[in-house]
C-alpha cells in the first residue's frame, strides 16, 4: 500500500527539483527528512514539507506505522501550457527574447517498507 502527496505549480525549474529527489529515493523516511534538512538546495524546503505530508497521509489514512515506512517513487513533471510564465527580455536589434519562468507538480509515495520485501521475494 502506498500513500502519496502531491504539491503542484511550485514556481521551481524542474530540473532543480530533480536533483533532490534523486536523493532521497529508495530510503527510509528518517533518513530522506535528515537528507532534505542537510542539503543546500531551494528544492528542498518544499521537498521536505511534502514528505512529511505523505507520511502523515500513511500514517492517518491507512495506519502505517512510521518507522518503516520508505520513500518508494518521488518524481517531477513539468507544469504545462500555460503554467510556465513568459516574460520578454530586451534582444539585439530592438527584439525581445522570451524567458520561461518555469513550474513543476512533485509527487512522493511512501510505502511500508516491509511490504516491499515481502513483494520482492514473492517475485523471485
Amino acid at each position: 500500500m502506498q500513500a502519496k502527496a502531491y504539491l503542484y505549480n511550485v514556481r521551481i525549474s524542474p530540473r532543480k527539483v530533480k536533483i533532490v529527489l534523486d536523493l532521497i529515493r529508495g530510503k527510509d523516511v528518517e533518513t530522506a527528512a535528515g537528507i532534505l534538512k542537510n542539503t543546500p538546495k531551494s528544492a528542498s524546503e518544499y521537498c521536505g514539507k511534502l514528505l512529511n505530508s505523505a507520511v502523515a497521509n500513511a500514517e492517518n489514512n491507512f495506519g502505517m506505522d512510521k518507522k518503516s515506512l520508505v520513500v518508494s517513487e518521488c518524481f517531477v513533471t513539468p507544469g504545462i501550457g500555460g503554467r510556465s510564465s513568459r516574460r520578454l527580455m530586451p534582444g539585439g536589434k530592438g527584439s525581445g527574447n522570451i524567458i520561461h519562468k518555469r513550474c513543476s507538480h512533485i509527487t512522493i509515495a511512501v510505502a511500508d517498507g516491509k511490504e516491499e520485501k515481502n513483494g520482492k521475494e514473492a517475485a523471485k
